[in-house]
């Protein structure tokens, strides 16, 4: 439905939302506007995703009232999309284009008739049925329907359309939903998390199509160059408050540093991880680019004792581990093969002592393998794996399978002692605890009631504090708020050792990352040297045009002799 960009489409009187007394949602007047684009922001917990529920009609269990402009549709991508698993993967995403669809079955039943004998009246209704079906394909631009639903099922990395669900993973399932979403074209698109799991050039489409997108946006996400690039607003949700601010998140970032000011007398550790984060903002990317070069020449600094002072004004501190040697972690000529796709051939690379690796790629490329052969679980086909003997190694694994469910969070962090050692530091065990956002109540949580975002901030936590000289994060970033991302930034920054870090989170890798280790298809394993959007600007002069467009990873096929 075509409106007006300032029409308000949607109203929130006065709504609160309580979880066992406690209000989430604290009496909110909002209104949108046809068109607008808005980023949802807020701790985890803080009711994002009870926000977006409330807003699609599927939660009623609320005080207030909503109001729908008529006529209007709503559509949602909830993190754990459910799909009918008796169905593949085309037929889910056909599900978006349900009139479409009716048409073209109907014209091919239409076609089909004309096989079988009838008069010449039967004829004559017939050929008349045919033109009013195909004048509805028509209306519909519906004849190029295959090529479209193609080619937004490969910019999103969806499987093969022939694959049935049931066999498909979570974050496949999530791709297949934000597909069959977008291919609806509601006039408001709600979303939950919606680049976790995409690739960065699968996010990169899906913020030009956002940009464009005629309806409203309103999107719970993490991935701050997201925010930057498709939000003209951002709703912060702040102990119950829904803040409104308008502008994208690099400037919501300067207001929200004036408020802290204002609120909060003296510095807190808030504030100055939020000053350094806007620092950052305020460099040119020549300057962003010296600066992650300027830490491997820092690294003897970056062990000086000097430097734990900083655990005061770090909300997340990452203790040193031991000195590393000149030899940290080397691969020579590595390949690797399942079945007979080849994930990577002939990979060779050296992390220098304070390096910190971007490892970059889309799902299934191989890039968890590569973690597991460095910690010696798998081998590589052909090719070694040198690793230094003064290596200490960290590895958090997606899985995060290791917690025992029956503690607490407390419990699982500290080890049930009232103090934690950060290398030569000793902290009372409930600050470190707090530092990951488990306040008050929420340090009793048990791990079986846990999200995944927080089962990722207890992993995190237990692993940060082992005194590991190299860490192997695998998709730290996932289901993390923006908060915890900001301290896990500066906690990286000042970490006087070396992280080998999955993750899809551009802003993230450009903030921290030293080097780039680029999956980029066909078992081709780029090394570079520099943050994420020299990489990406390297791509483009490689590859031209080609860089741009984001489709299905492609492999190698293994040739046996």
């Amino acid at each position: 439905m075509a409106e007006k960009p300032d029409k308000i489409i949607y109203s929130m009187v006065g709504v609160s939302k309580y979880y066992d007394k406690k209000a989430v949602l604290k009496d909110i007047y909002l209104s949108y506007f046809y068109g607008a684009k808005i980023g949802v922001l807020g701790l985890n917990g803080s009711g994002k995703s009870s926000l977006l529920r409330i807003l699609a009609g599927l939660d009623q269990d609320f005080r207030g009232e909503t109001v729908l402009s008529p006529g209007h549709t709503i559509g949602l991508l909830e993190q754990e999309p459910k799909l009918d698993e008796s169905k593949t993967v085309r037929e889910v995403v056909e599900e978006g284009l349900p009139e479409t669809m009716a048409a073209l079955k109907e014209y091919n039943a239409i076609n089909e008739k004309f096989s079988e004998p009838m008069s010449d009246a039967e004829m004559n209704a017939l050929v008349e049925k045919q033109a009013k079906a195909q004048e509805k394909i028509e209306a519909l631009d519906a004849w190029d329907v295959d090529s479209r639903l193609e080619m937004a099922m490969d910019a999103l990395g969806c499987p093969e359309g022939a694959t049935p669900v049931k066999i498909i993973s979570g974050g496949e399932k999530r791709r297949v939903a934000l597909c069959r979403l977008l291919l609806q074209k509601p006039d408001i698109l709600l979303l939950d998390e919606p680049t976790n799991h995409l690739d960065a050039e699968s996010v990169a489409w899906l913020e030009h199509h956002l940009r464009e997108y005629k309806g409203t946006v309103i999107a719970v996400t993490h991935d701050r160059y997201f925010l930057d690039n498709v939000a003209g607003w951002i709703l912060e949700l702040d102990r119950g408050q829904g803040i409104p601010w308008k502008g994208n998140y690099s400037s919501w970032l300067e207001q929200k540093a004036d408020r802290l000011r204002v609120e909060e007398k003296a510095e807190s550790d808030r504030q100055k991880t939020l000053k350094r984060e806007l620092e950052w903002v305020r460099m040119s990317p020549h300057g962003r680019q010296a600066k992650s070069k300027a830490r491997i020449t820092a690294y003897e600094n970056l062990l000086d004792e000097g430097r734990e002072t900083l655990s005061k004004d770090l909300e997340i501190f990452i203790p040193p581990g031991p000195r590393l040697g000149s030899l940290v972690i080397e691969a020579n000529n590595i390949s690797k093969a399942y079945g007979d796709k080849v994930l990577m051939d002939n990979l060779s690379f050296s992390l220098p002592p304070g390096g910190i690796v971007g490892i970059i790629g889309p799902n299934g490329a191989g890039k968890s393998t590569l973690f597991k052969m460095i910690t010696g679980t798998e081998k590589p086909d052909t090719g070694n794996f040198k690793v230094g003997e003064t290596v200490k190694l960290a590895y958090s694994d997606q899985s995060r399978s290791s917690l025992e469910a029956g503690k607490n969070v407390w419990e699982v962090i500290s080890g049930g002692a009232d103090t934690v050692r950060l290398g030569k530091l000793e902290v009372n065990s409930r600050a470190y605890v707090a530092r990951f956002n488990f306040t008050g109540q929420d340090q009793q949580k048990k791990v079986s009631e846990l999200s995944g975002g927080e089962r990722n901030r207890v992993h995190l936590a237990v692993m940060l504090k082992e005194g590991g000289n190299v860490l192997l994060l695998d998709e730290p970033t996932n289901d993390l708020d923006v908060n915890t991302l900001r301290a896990l930034e500066d906690a990286l920054e000042n970490f006087g050792g070396c992280a080998v870090v999955i993750s899809h989170d551009r802003w993230f890798l450009d903030r921290i990352a030293t080097h780039i280790l680029a999956f980029e298809g066909d078992s081709s394993v780029v090394w570079f040297e520099g943050n994420f959007s020299a990489y990406e600007e390297n791509k483009r002069e490689r590859l031209g045009a080609a860089a741009e467009v984001p489709h299905r990873i492609k492999y190698k096929k293994l040739t046996r002799p």
